[in-house]
């Protein structure tokens, strides 16, 4: 028994270590601005997670998901990896656990895209696809504890997994890179919420810091954490979001409303459009929940204009808009499910020729 444990040690540390290493070589990710007036004195500012090894936000998460069950000695050698995702997370795990040579299983949607499907077979992972997207938490839990694999639970541990104090977590990587800047405390950091959390270093690094920037959290259209956070009630249910990555059909256990300043409610065409409007603006694919980020960006830095109010505003550039090439940005596909995009392309190019937001696009 002792020398099992020792082997099981040595391979714990052995794994912390590839983990690390990966860190060590992704380095950090960038922020770009946003073209704005000179003359609103107002900053805009996307830090882009796109660029990390398996193209997503989500990259964060899967390394600090899985250092969490090292660290807690729940995964040890030959451990088969589970988990319940949309997409881009499992991708991310995907990739970690071929680091670690341990097998990985995504329980998903089946309505989940194709190219995400492709990428964690890639990793070498298996999705096990389900109709009722409501049920994946419990199959995921049922196939771990059947194979004696290990259910990472992105939606309860993501925010205690991450190390909010510091350590290079993005809320540390967003200030440091805006230390030079024009207004290096941003008045808002807008960031959508899928556990909860990006939403939850976010607002406990700011308060650690004393700043006074103000966390606004976008939802899409038929997801529980808007009504759950405005009524906070926690037991809210909804029909869940068509937007990959955020918005849930309940208030995930890992979202924290307490830190929460503001939320918007977005609409899934105008997530849609907005992504379409930013990718041609910055010369750079975004996915449907940057277009959401942006969505609600766009409308603080109206409101910020129509105040006299300068400073910044800091939201997130989330995965790599080429895994929807054939969903969010294909004509057809979008004219199926009943999105009309015009009228809230309508409202971004009125705000980028005035930097006034419509009474009727308010939203939140």
């Amino acid at each position: 028994m002792e020398q099992a444990d020792k082997g099981n040690r040595a391979w714990s540390e052995w794994a912390i270590g590839q983990v690390e290493a990966d860190a060590n070589r992704s380095a950090d990710t960038h922020l770009h601005t946003f073209p704005l007036p000179p003359e609103w004195r107002i900053s805009l500012y996307l830090k882009d997670e796109s660029v990390h090894p398996t193209g997503s936000l989500k990259h964060r998460l899967a390394r600090s998901l899985v250092l969490y069950g090292l660290c807690n000695n729940w995964i040890s050698e030959g451990t088969t990896l589970v988990e319940a995702s949309s997409g881009s997370t499992a991708v991310s795990e995907a990739y970690f656990a071929r680091l670690l040579h341990l097998p990985f299983v995504a329980v998903m949607p089946a309505s989940t895209v194709g190219e995400k499907i492709e990428l964690i077979e890639f990793y070498g992972g298996q999705c096990k696809l389900v109709a009722d997207p409501s049920t994946i938490y419990q199959v995921a839990a049922e196939l771990a504890a059947s194979s004696g694999g290990y259910y990472l639970d992105q939606f309860t541990y993501a925010e205690r997994a991450t190390d909010w104090r510091g350590n290079n977590n993005i809320a540390e990587s967003m200030f440091d890179q805006l230390s030079r800047e024009p207004f290096p405390i941003p008045i808002w950091v807008v960031v959508g919420a899928g556990t909860g959390g990006t939403s939850a270093t976010l607002g406990r690094y700011t308060r650690l810091k004393k700043y006074h920037t103000r966390l606004c959290v976008v939802d899409p259209e038929g997801s529980a954490f808007y009504d759950g956070w405005r009524n906070r009630d926690a037991a809210v249910t909804a029909a869940g979001s068509k937007i990959e990555g955020i918005g849930r059909p309940r208030v995930e256990p890992s979202f924290v409303p307490s830190l929460v300043d503001r939320m918007i409610a977005v609409p899934d065409a105008a997530s849609i459009a907005a992504m379409r409007w930013c990718t041609h603006k910055l010369d750079r694919w975004v996915g449907g929940s940057t277009g959401t980020n942006m969505w609600g960006a766009l409308q603080l830095v109206a409101e910020m204009k129509a105040e006299g109010m300068p400073g910044s505003v800091v939201t997130l550039l989330c995965d790599d808009g080429r895994r929807y090439a054939h969903t969010y940005y294909d004509d057809a596909w979008v004219a199926q499910r009943g999105w009309d995009l015009a009228p809230h392309l309508a409202t971004l190019e009125a705000f980028e020729t005035s930097g006034i937001w419509p009474a009727t696009a308010l939203g939140g």
